[in-house]
Order: C-alpha cells, then structure tokens, then sequence
C-alpha cells in the first residue's frame, strides 16, 4: 500500500471513530504509520495540473490509450516530460486501463505480406454487420476496411485488385479458410497475379497474430464504443478510424511512429509488382460514402 493510500485510511479510521475519541498519534502507533509521513504535504510542482489536464483531455479523446501512447503523443504535440512523470500522474489520476492478454505471433521476415481477417458486428436494428480488413505485415499499416452484410470471393477480389494496382501485389497473403478466401476463383486470380496464398490452420488465430492484433485494437478502441444506424455509416466511420490508425495513431512495435511515418522511412523493403491481369470495377467501399440519414 502507497503512502498516500495509508494516510487516507489513517484519516478514514479517525474520522469513523470520531476525532474527539481517538488521536491521530494513537490510531498511527496502532497501524504502524510514522507520524511523519501521516503528516506529509506533497509539493506538487506548478505545472502538474496543467499535464494532468492535459492527460484528461487525451484520455476523453482516446479512452483506450495507455500512458506509453498518450506519452508519445504529448511529445508529438511540444510537451518537455519524461515518462516516468506521466507515469506517476497516470496512477495518481486513476487512469490506468485494464491490460489485455497478448497471443502469439508468426512472422516470416520482411517479404512483402498482407493478411486479412474477418469479423463481426451488429447495426442497431440487430442484423449482421460484416468486417474484413487488410494488414501490411511489415508496415503494420491498415489497407482497407471493408463493411457489408455479406462478402463473397469476388467482393474480396475486387478489392485486392484495387490495392495492387495502388500498392503493388505482394509475395504471399495470409488469411483464415473463410469460403470468401478459399474460392476457386480467387485462387486462380492471385495465381496469375504471382501471389501466393498462405492459409492458418484452422481453429488457429494466433498464426495470423498481426492481423487479430488489430481486430482487438479495432474492436477495444471503435467498436465497442459505437453504435452503427447503417452499413454506409459504419464503412464510413471506419475508414475514418483507419486514417487515424495509420497517421496519428502511434504504434509501440515501430518505436512509436505511426504505420504511415515507418512506411515513409523504410528503404529496404523489397516491392511487389502487379502484374498485367483483366480489370474490374472499383471495389465496393473503396471510396468512403459519407453516412446515410437512417430510414424510421
């Protein structure tokens, strides 16, 4: 127990037993608490409260972050500290957010991967709200976020097609058995595309570890924390959290830059070349559709 937590209970003991009927000298030789320190007046320096209004401001905006995020974000906006003081005022404010267990990750060296995952949600009239997302592996940057009620391979074409042609193709992609991935036709595309698949065991999550490392951040962070009307406001929504996912948002396995800034500074990372293959239409969510008035 803390010395400030001791005093308090000193000062809770008294006051419940009446200040009238016991001393503080007493109740502190009873509790084995040094007179001291009961008496104690910490000095707090003048600008404390100004960081500790600082802290509540970014944990109203971020709810989720941790003190070595909101840390790296101070510094990212002028403020002089070190951790260790934004460590203290983050116990001392209560603001410490409950830890999550971290699961195993597979990672095959810096070939160009992408993994993709899906995952589910709900909009507020209780039906199926459907999410697939694709990870760079080697940048940790969030390529799309694709909203729907269902996805089918050629959903899932579409859209990789699209990031091939911005991006380049990459080496292999990782994904779960999901039927929108095992398809016939989309192995037969990404094998004229000269990308190779690499499927999870099934039952297997931890093996496409970068990818459900996101989905926690993305359902701890977003969506536990919004209520979705429709699916164009939910692609919406999403894809505006994935911009702040690679630019502002500071990641602890790149040394706390965000996906976009390690991107930038990578020099050797080999890329990937698209190869010529038959066109097809944008892929649906490509473009964000601003959300829709919700029908009564």
């Amino acid at each position: 127990m803390s010395p400030e937590r001791r005093r308090r209970t000193i000062e809770m003991v008294r006051s419940r037993l009446g200040p009238s009927r016991v001393s503080e000298r007493r109740i502190c030789r009873v509790l084995g608490q040094s007179r001291s320190t009961q008496r104690y007046v910490r000095r707090q320096p003048d600008d404390d409260r100004r960081l500790i209004d600082e802290l509540r401001r970014w944990c109203e905006w971020y709810p989720r972050f941790g003190s070595e995020r909101v840390h790296q974000l101070l510094l990212g906006t002028g403020w002089r500290v070190n951790f260790k003081r934004v460590h203290r005022l983050w116990k001392q404010e209560h603001l410490q957010v409950p830890g999550k267990q971290r699961k195993g990750v597979v990672y095959l060296g810096k070939a160009p991967m992408a993994a993709c995952d899906t995952g589910l949600d709900r909009t507020e009239d209780g039906r199926q709200l459907k999410l697939w997302v694709v990870i760079d592996e080697f940048t940790r940057e969030c390529l799309a976020t694709e909203v729907g009620r269902t996805f089918t391979a050629r959903d899932v074409m579409l859209t990789l097609q699209y990031l091939f042609a911005v991006r380049g193709a990459p080496e292999h992609i990782r994904s779960d058995n999901g039927p929108e991935f095992i398809a016939k036709d989309l192995q037969r595309w990404l094998e004229r595309a000269s990308v190779r698949t690499l499927y999870i065991q099934k039952a297997s999550p931890w093996e496409n570890g970068y990818v459900e490392s996101f989905n926690g951040k993305l359902r701890d962070e977003l969506l536990n924390r919004e209520l979705f009307l429709s699916v164009p406001e939910a692609r919406f929504v999403l894809d505006e959290w994935r911009r702040e996912y690679n630019h502002r948002r500071p990641h602890s396995g790149l040394n706390w830059q965000t996906p976009a800034a390690y991107a930038v500074k990578v020099t050797d990372r080999p890329t990937g070349v698209f190869p010529a293959a038959s066109r097809v239409a944008s892929p649906v969510g490509a473009t964000p559709l601003p959300p829709m008035p919700h029908a009564d």
